[in-house]
């Protein structure tokens, strides 16, 4: 079942999704990235229980780290699962992303 939820964790904005993000449910991703990007925060997107992302999903992505580096805000992939992670390299996002494991000890740049 897909879901999304917005939380603070560890000085981010976490946007945590599951499920399968695809052409059906990636304006609701693209929102849930947007409203994050509008605070201060650095925001995350946790991507570990996504099961499936098709090119809507990973556009959502994109337009997300474009709008965090236009605004100098830092924009993380926590833990992107096997699926995402196989996706992101394909495209070669993977250099892209700044990924991360886990947001503890994470501050970043």
């Amino acid at each position: 079942m897909n879901d999304c939820q917005t939380t603070e964790e560890a000085g981010h904005t976490v946007v945590r999704l599951s499920g399968e993000v695809d052409l059906s449910w990636s304006a609701k991703v693209r929102q849930a990235v947007l409203a994050a990007l509008a605070g201060s925060r650095p925001v995350a997107v946790h991507l570990g229980a996504v099961r499936y992302i098709d090119s809507s999903g990973i556009a959502a992505l994109v337009e997300g780290f474009q709008n965090a580096r236009s605004r100098g805000q830092r924009f993380v992939l926590v833990a992107p699962s096997a699926p995402v992670h196989s996706v992101l390299k394909l495209a070669r996002l993977d250099r892209v992303f700044e990924l991360v494991e886990s947001l503890e000890g994470s501050t970043g740049a």
